[in-house]
């Protein structure tokens, strides 16, 4: 886009996102939400989403305004107050740059989860011990990259080999944006080495699969009145003899999945529909986790293929001590510093590929 351009839409959208987090922050502020907390929980995470793009709108714009300063000052007299302004402008034409760059990054068309923290499932591929080696090498890269971004790391689950290696390995990593900055890794890593078990000097190729996903939410049943039909009947006893001569006996239907509840232990109808409304959202809570599960298993299906070499976001060749984006056609030679979680630079010409992609400006 043309310079002036470029400025109007920056500051259009900076405005916008501006506009929303004091409309956020409004929205939080109010005491009734926190009566609500699903709400209350997807205010925080949009908020702190929007927090970097202001941060960056911000050092944008004082850029600018020193431009604009220093360019005044290039009309004084004094040759060493030009040498100045001429030194000042060239530090921050430069630090604009950088500043669009991100500004470009942020702006992008952004996954509704990017904000959330990210469920990591590493899994050794093709390679038997190998890959198994090499899944634990890539656990401690993402790890030491986690801690260097002051995540936090919680594992879930490991199946280890007896070589040192896992089968399996699986944990959350929490933190501002954690599933956005991630969520280009998940593929298939292919691995090139001599193995230490290798006595011909030989080297194997392995693949490890990767999987980042959002980590979902409590499931949070809401059960709106209109979705329930609510009946009230005489409760009856062995052989359908009336017990009661009141109608205490409740039924709940929730009417978008049909399932069906009823309660006739007490004589009130009213403890009568409290424990009918427990037991629907139990079950409605149960089929709503087995859906969840259902699509991340689906989702990590489609994400890591069948692990097979030839399926490759990315390549770790380490007699070369190089390493191989085949999404960005980035290659790095520091294979070395990459794996001991020195992943920033990996990570961005990830996310620049990926705003190619979309047509992002």
């Amino acid at each position: 886009m043309a310079e002036k351009g470029k400025e109007a839409e920056f500051e259009g959208r900076l405005r916008e996102a501006e506009a929303r987090a004091a409309a956020l922050e409004e929205r939080m502020a109010d005491a009734s939400l926190a009566s609500r907390p699903a709400e209350l929980a997807a205010a925080g995470r949009e908020l702190a989403a929007l927090r970097p793009l202001i941060a960056a709108g911000s050092g944008w714009r004082e850029a600018q305004r020193g431009i604009a300063e220093a360019r005044d000052l290039l009309r004084d007299g004094d040759p060493q107050v030009q040498a100045l302004a001429r030194e000042e402008i060239g530090a921050l034409t430069a630090r604009l740059g950088g500043l669009e760059g991100e500004l470009r990054a942020l702006l992008a068309p952004r996954d509704a989860s990017d904000a959330r923290a990210a469920v990591l499932e590493i899994r050794a591929g093709t390679g038997g011990d190998e890959a198994a080696l090499f899944a634990a090498d890539l656990f401690r890269m993402y790890g030491r990259y986690a801690e260097s971004r002051g995540w936090k790391i919680e594992p879930l689950s490991e199946h280890a080999t007896s070589g040192g290696g896992f089968k399996e390995v699986i944990a959350i990593l929490r933190g501002p944006g954690v599933f956005g900055q991630l969520k280009h890794e998940r593929g298939v890593h292919r691995v090139q080495r001599v193995p230490e078990t290798e006595s011909q000097g030989r080297i194997h190729t392995s693949t490890v699969t990767v999987a980042i996903m959002p980590e979902a939410d409590e499931v949070d049943i809401a059960t709106p009145p209109g979705d329930l039909q609510v009946d009230v009947f005489r409760a009856s006893g062995p052989g359908g003899q009336s017990v009661n001569t009141t109608d205490s006996a409740v039924r709940i239907t929730h009417r978008p999945t049909g399932l069906v509840v009823t309660c006739q232990d007490e004589k009130s109808q009213h403890k009568n529909k409290a424990k009918a409304m427990k037991v629907l959202r139990a079950r409605l809570l149960q089929e709503e986790t087995e859906r969840r599960n259902r699509e991340r298993a689906d989702l990590r299906r489609t994400q890591v293929g069948s692990g097979e070499r030839s399926e490759k976001i990315r390549t770790y060749n380490f007699p070369q001590n190089r390493v191989t984006d085949h999404r960005a056609g980035i290659t790095l030679h520091k294979l070395d510093r990459v794996i001991a979680g020195d992943l920033a630079q990996l990570l961005e010409a990830v996310t620049a590929w990926q705003l190619r992609e979309q047509g992002a400006p």
